[in-house]
């Protein structure tokens, strides 16, 4: 497993886990901050894996330089029958994935495939939405997008 890059300043919002900002979980290597996901990206650490639906991210957003990999597809969440040779030839050797869904639900079950097939697999704590407010509603709550990280919308 490779080390942690040291010089990404920990956010005042990341989880308790180690001094990097990397929450432990169990069956993958862990869960990290959009922040924490989007330094790995920039810097080349890690590749991106939006593991939500295309639908989802067409209408919704979607983060640019990620690789689109739904883990369910529309109709009927049915699991992506060519999802781990996708997940294989998305992320060289030697990199991190990191893995994004609507919430961080998704994203998890994602991680832990990933991990089965021998990468080095991170979920995105609140998704690119975050969670549902009072009302129901996504992107008031957390999210890759609520926090000003780089994304579009077709």
């Amino acid at each position: 497993m490779t080390q942690p890059d040291t010089s990404a300043p920990i956010q005042a919002n990341a989880p308790t886990g180690d001094r990097f900002g990397v929450k432990p979980a169990a069956g993958y290597a862990g869960d990290v901050t959009p922040e924490q996901a989007a330094q790995w990206l920039k810097s080349g650490d890690a590749v991106l894996v939006d593991v939500r639906s295309d639908a989802e991210r067409e209408w919704v957003g979607y983060v640019p330089g990620a690789v689109g990999l739904a883990w369910k597809q529309w109709p009927g969440m049915a699991f992506n029958p060519v999802f781990d040779e996708g997940l294989r030839t998305a992320v060289p050797s030697g990199k991190k994935a990191v893995l994004l869904c609507r919430s961080g639900v998704r994203s998890i079950a994602a991680a832990k495939r990933a991990t089965e097939l021998g990468i080095e697999a991170y979920n995105i704590l609140e998704g690119f939405e975050g969670d549902a407010d009072e009302q129901g509603h996504r992107g008031h709550k957390g999210g890759w997008r609520l926090r000003g990280l780089p994304w579009k919308q077709n």
